[in-house]
């Protein structure tokens, strides 16, 4: 079944209160999916400096001398942050893509959630409430982010398996669905380079789009394209660094709705996650349409092209 919600500010006076405001809508879908749960956070980010996102089952033990590892890989400064089970490297720009490759070499139990400028995958195997409250989600801010609640039907219950995930820089998504041809397009994805850690048909889902956008697409286009090429039925959630995008399937058998007002662009998987964001009362509230790609970017003045396939 599984829930997803999104939220993409407008309004940066709301920025302090994102991860607040994902961690009770997230938390009200709970019942859609209780056996994992997962948020992205876009915050800010700094100059010269990339992210990776790290979990580990130890991380006592893992992350006591992460950084030294780290710095010895990649060269320049090496931070990091702990919170939970997860752990946030800083490193220098243009490094975090390598190391997310060359981790394995130093840290074999470490596994990477996310990596980019500004994105930060929390996940972990529990309800959304607890998963939550061990990041402290509600103390995050950002410019927007999404999260989801799984009820695992295509792969185990893990902390891998789990959703967002995030296959290219500051790039995520989430899923709630089922894909038919996901095997055979994880195999040509790997042919092309793009790597897939897990079995979870959503994961393919993501790298797809990250292949898409590697070669010159724009998010609206990959999207777009994914109509074409994903067989199955689907609503995904995506985020990049600047920009948010929602899709459905042809059949669009999931349930969805959004909302729009001059501060925010919600999603979730029911209208009951959206009833406590502020001014939805005076909100444009709407079921995405079949086959129709809906994406924003931040620095764009006008309404979105929303773009049927």
């Amino acid at each position: 079944m599984c829930g997803i919600v999104g939220l993409f500010l407008k309004d940066k006076a709301l920025e302090p209160r994102l991860g607040a405001m994902l961690t009770d809508m997230l938390i009200t879908m709970t019942d859609r999916g209780p056996d994992s749960a997962g948020i992205a956070i876009y915050g800010e980010g700094a100059a010269g400096v990339s992210k990776v996102t790290v979990q580990s089952e130890t991380p006592d033990q893992d992350f006591a001398d992460l950084a030294d590892k780290v710095k010895a890989l990649v060269g320049g400064p090496v931070s990091l942050t702990r919170r939970d089970t997860h752990a946030v490297l800083s490193v220098p720009a243009g490094k975090a893509e390598e190391l997310r490759k060359q981790l394995k070499e130093v840290a074999p139990t470490v596994r990477v959630m996310s990596f980019g400028d500004t994105l930060e995958i929390y996940k972990e195997v529990g309800l959304p409430k607890d998963v939550a409250a061990r990041f402290d989600i509600a103390s995050m801010s950002g410019s927007h982010g999404i999260g989801h609640t799984r009820m695992a039907t295509e792969s185990a219950v893990t902390t891998m398996g789990a959703h967002p995930f995030n296959t290219g820089s500051d790039q995520c998504l989430v899923h709630n669905g089922s894909l038919s041809n996901h095997n055979s397009l994880r195999r040509k994805l790997n042919r092309e380079g793009i790597h897939v850690e897990t079995k979870n048909d959503s994961e393919v889902a993501a790298a797809y789009l990250t292949w898409k956008m590697q070669n010159g697409a724009t998010l609206g286009e990959a999207l777009e394209n994914s109509l074409d090429d994903l067989d199955g039925f689907f609503n995904f959630v995506v985020g990049t660094k600047d920009g948010f995008g929602v899709v459905r399937d042809p059949i669009a058998c999931k349930p969805a709705v959004m909302a729009e007002t001059d501060q925010y662009v919600a999603f979730g998987s029911e209208y009951r996650a959206l009833v406590n964001l502020p001014g939805i009362e005076d909100a444009r509230v709407w079921e995405p349409e079949p086959a129709t790609v809906y994406f924003w970017r931040h620095g764009e003045t006008t309404t979105p092209n929303k773009k049927a396939a």
